[in-house]
């Protein structure tokens, strides 16, 4: 019974995360659309791609036991995809400064998931140690990926605008990360249910900015009455040079 009820959520994570990472599809067409990446930052999404790629790692049977972690591979595989797809055309579109700093990240990304992974694989000799190993470098991107919200947060703030935190990717971000907390504390796995102990709360937080500037990003249609009074002062103001003119 339990196995099963960690296997249903498992798959609820998933759905859930399937959404979260495929929410800012959108914000990327828009970006395509107008051929710039604005005010986005590409950091959700390197710090989103490492995390896919450490608990791919994870879940395989290299670390895990068998295939105990099956939910954790499928959904990571793909987020994989989309991460790098999403990367890519962000860096089609960036300044030449941006690529530069993106580039530089990717690479430090990667060297550290292959030390990882060959550690893991040739040094450590039983499963116990390598999910030890690779769960705890797991653990800390997973805190870098639920972190890394808080630079669009600090920019909602200043800005008073939730236009670059689109809602669905703060919602699914809350449905994913609870569910993951639930998942991992079924199988007694803190390696997956430790991170989302901060992903849940920040998830939350963001809902909350969304629902306090969701408003104020909205602009105001000009009233009826004051486009009137802006006509009459127009020609009060013609009026005016006219006489001056004849004079």
């Amino acid at each position: 019974m339990g196995d099963r009820l960690r296997l249903a959520v498992g798959m609820m994570g998933n759905a859930a995360s399937l959404l979260l990472y495929a929410a800012p599809v959108l914000t990327f067409f828009r970006v395509i659309r107008k051929k710039s990446i604005e005010k986005f930052s590409c950091v959700p999404y390197i710090c989103a791609l490492s995390n896919c790629l450490l608990y791919t790692w994870y879940g395989l049977p290299v670390v895990s036991c068998k295939w105990e972690n099956f939910p954790l591979v499928t959904i990571n595989g793909l987020g994989i995809l989309l991460e790098s797809s999403f990367i890519i055309i962000y860096l089609v579109f960036a300044e030449t400064r941006g690529k530069i700093k993106v580039g530089v990240t990717l690479l430090l990304v990667l060297l550290i998931v292959s030390i990882t992974a060959g550690v893991s694989s040739f040094a450590l000799r039983d499963h116990h140690s390598r999910k030890v190993l690779t769960g705890s470098v797991s653990l800390v991107g997973s805190v870098g990926m639920y972190g890394s919200p808080l630079v669009v947060m600090k920019q909602v703030i200043q800005t008073k605008s939730v236009e670059f935190m689109p809602f669905y990717l703060s919602f699914f971000s809350f449905l994913s990360s609870s569910l993951w907390l639930v998942y991992g504390l079924l199988g007694r796995d803190l390696f997956v249910a430790s991170p989302n102990f901060l992903g849940t709360p920040l998830g939350i937080l963001q809902l909350l900015l969304y629902c306090k500037y969701r408003k104020r990003s909205v602009m105001e249609v000009p009233q009826k009455c004051d486009l009137e009074k802006n006509e009459v002062n127009s020609k009060q103001l013609q009026l005016v040079v006219d006489e001056e003119l004849k004079n």
